[in-house]
């Protein structure tokens, strides 16, 4: 019985073991046939998976270049919006700080000064018998343009003379500039400048036709009078030659040809100047058009702004000799220019000279650290808007480095503006070569040497080791030329172009600088008889709002104060700040402007057009007292302003008044509602889209 069970169990447990090797066995054969098949699908598709493949691949790339257009046509509004909402955040989250009056505030005691350019009842319109035709050629950059055709106008008032439109040079020996524009068209706008001044001159695009190849042969005489030329040069010496010859012609380097002071018979001519400077010179519509859209793009973020001009330009520094505040090259490239100053007669000092001594004088520069550490002290926050202006920083980006440290929000042209804008505004040009480097034939050993041992003292880069070769993108770039020879190569075509490209982008930063809520030069008032850009901006925002927010440092007194926490500051002592708020406060008001006529109008009236192009209303208190300088009066003499014009300015200044009011309640309100979102743990754009979708689509 044992036996027949055992031996039944041995066979079911020996047919189990069967059946489960059988059941393996299919399983396996299936797994290798359907493996066999997923192999031949494969190998019957691997041809059409190549071309799926290169199609996918072909789509992908023409996607990606697709996405970088877009990006790259969008790329300044990305950066605008992007900048836009954290700087609309930030300026909500910081309370009332962004519009204190202390800092954004009208200046009242200049409130009284109105500009007030109309000629008197004893001026003429011009005789329609002119004594002939004066033609002009204007070297140098923008400040040496405007403030030089100012002073031609000028003489051909006192001379009676037609004026032909002056050649700015900048722009006439540019290669391959857009055609649509001539000399002076390339910055200004021809009609706007000949309807304005059609009571007070004649001017004329071009000479007659029978006239132009006598100028093609020089037959006519030519003056280059310097900007210190006094009126009885004119009458004596000019006007004989004009009678004469019926046409002269006038080269001007000294960015202008006419004294800044004239005798008090002469405020006519002065009132002349103020109108051209101020209302007859206008940019071109397109520069006009791009200026305006920076101003607004700089609203849109609704916060004021700071308008801030470094100053740092080569011809400048080398005039002063302010070599030693820089280092490497750039010391090199300021003492070669010096070097050329002397030999023209422009300098009569010697080349080597201590800049710490200058600086400390007062006649160099206010680096942007400085700057940025005095707008610190004076309390303006960290989120301040900054808007650098000027074409030429010498030194490059690395100077704003310091700056943009103190304060995040400074920003420049490009910051809105993108560069099909700047095209558009340049026109269409001609392509010109690369400036491929050439490099100069080879010199020997000795050659070297004995030019080393000549150099002498002066500041040098120094060579590279003997190891190590000069390599290509060491030589090339606008100092290259420098660790090759002692002359500076001629500019190329190409950096002929650049140069009255700067024409263009100063225009459009003169116009930023004039609408800003503050203005702080870095270097203007320089002592030379030169007009700089700042000087002009300041000039300009006297006249045309002389309670505006403009800072005229004594750069000599901040010297004093900068040495004396120079080892801690970052970190001054509150005396030192409360100085440093006293000076800068007054430099805002009569006292400072007092000492910009002392300093500045000797040397340009249009910086300080003062008291010829003004009127001082009535119904606001008077000075005082009146400022008087070697015998003459420089402040408190203004003519009192007509009573239509004290009338409407006492109904403007009560809607201001009442605005401002308004204006005061409405930011107390904002920084409320910041506060509480900030509190809420919510942004002001976070508030606004709940905002949205709160409003029924139907309102």
């Amino acid at each position: 019985m044992c036996s027949n069970n055992s031996f039944s169990l041995i066979s079911r447990s020996r047919n189990l073991v069967f059946f489960s090797l059988g059941c393996n066995a299919v399983a396996l054969y299936q797994f290798w046939c359907r493996f066999a098949f997923l192999l031949t699908l494969l190998l019957r598709c691997i041809s059409k998976i190549k071309w799926i493949a290169l199609f996918v691949l072909v789509l992908s790339l023409a996607s990606l270049l697709l996405h970088l257009s877009i990006a790259k046509s969008s790329s300044v509004s990305l950066v605008y919006n992007t900048q836009m909402a954290s700087l609309l955040n930030s300026s909500i989250i910081g309370g009332q700080g962004y519009r204190s009056k202390k800092l954004w505030g009208a200046v009242k005691p200049l409130a009284s000064l109105q500009p007030y350019t109309n000629s008197r009842s004893s001026y003429r319109a011009p005789s329609e018998q002119s004594n002939g035709f004066i033609y002009a050629k204007i070297f140098g950059g923008f400040a040496n343009i405007r403030s030089s055709i100012c002073d031609l106008v000028a003489i051909s008032r006192l001379l009676n003379a037609t004026l032909v439109l002056p050649e700015i040079q900048e722009s006439s020996r540019a290669k391959g500039i857009s055609g649509r524009f001539k000399s002076f068209s390339y910055l200004y706008d021809e009609e706007q400048f000949i309807s304005y001044l059609k009571n007070d001159v004649f001017v004329v695009k071009s000479l007659p036709d029978n006239l132009k190849a006598s100028r093609k042969r020089n037959e006519f005489p030519i003056f280059k009078p310097k900007s210190s030329a006094i009126p009885s040069y004119y009458l004596q010496k000019v006007l004989p030659s004009l009678k004469n010859a019926k046409v002269i012609g006038l080269i001007l380097n000294d960015g202008g040809c006419l004294q800044s002071v004239l005798p008090s018979g002469m405020s006519e001519l002065q009132r002349l100047r103020c109108r051209v400077g101020f209302h007859a010179l206008n940019f071109r519509p397109e520069v006009q058009m791009l200026g305006k859209k920076i101003v607004q793009r700089l609203r849109a973020w609704g916060q004021p702004f700071l308008a801030f001009h470094p100053g740092l330009v080569r011809d400048t520094l080398a005039y002063h000799g302010c070599a030693e505040l820089f280092q490497d090259v750039h010391t090199e490239l300021i003492q070669y220019r010096r070097a050329q100053m002397i030999k023209r007669g422009i300098i009569r000092e010697e080349l080597s000279v201590d800049s710490r001594k200058r600086r400390d004088n007062g006649t160099c520069p206010l680096m942007p650290e400085e700057v940025g550490v005095l707008l610190r002290a004076m309390g303006y926050p960290t989120k301040t808007i900054i808007y650098v202006a000027g074409s030429e920083l010498f030194g490059g980006q690395r100077m704003l480095i310091p700056l943009r440290a103190m304060f995040n929000n400074v920003v420049d042209r490009t910051s809105f503006c993108s560069k099909e804008e700047l095209d558009s505004l340049f026109g269409p040009e001609t392509t010109l070569p690369l400036d491929l480097y050439r490099p100069p034939p080879s010199k020997s050993k000795q050659q070297l040497k004995d030019e080393w041992n000549k150099a002498g003292p002066r500041p040098r880069p120094l060579p590279p080791p003997p190891d190590r070769p000069i390599y290509r993108h060491e030589k090339e770039g606008w100092y290259g030329w420098i660790t090759e020879t002692d002359k500076e190569p001629d500019p190329s075509p190409m950096d002929m172009r650049l140069q009255a490209h700067r024409l263009l982008l100063d225009a459009l930063d003169y116009m930023v600088c004039l609408e800003a809520d503050a203005f702080f030069p870095g270097f203007n008032n320089d002592g030379s008889s030169w007009p700089d850009f700042s000087s002009l901006v300041m000039g300009q925002r006297l006249y045309e709002s002389s309670s505006s927010r403009t800072y005229r440092p004594d750069r000599k007194y901040l010297a004093n104060l900068l040495n004396s926490s120079r080892e801690n500051l970052y970190h001054p002592m509150h005396n030192w700040t409360l100085l440093v708020q006293e000076h800068l406060n007054k430099s805002l008001g009569e006292e400072g402007l007092v000492k910009q006529t002392i300093f500045s109008k000797p040397t340009s009236f249009l910086s300080h057009p003062l008291p010829e192009c003004f009127c001082r209303i009535s119904s606001v208190e008077t000075p005082d007292h009146l400022v008087k300088e070697n015998g003459k009066t420089v402040y408190g003499d203004e003519e009192k302003c007509p009573d239509w014009m004290s009338e409407g300015r006492k109904i403007e200044s009560l809607d201001l008044a009442e605005e401002g009011d308004n204006k005061g309640d409405e930011d107390m309100e904002s920084s409320e509602q910041a506060e509480s979102y900030y509190n809420s743990g919510k942004s002001y754009l976070d508030n606004l889209i709940d905002q949205d979708e709160e409003m029924d689509p139907n309102d």
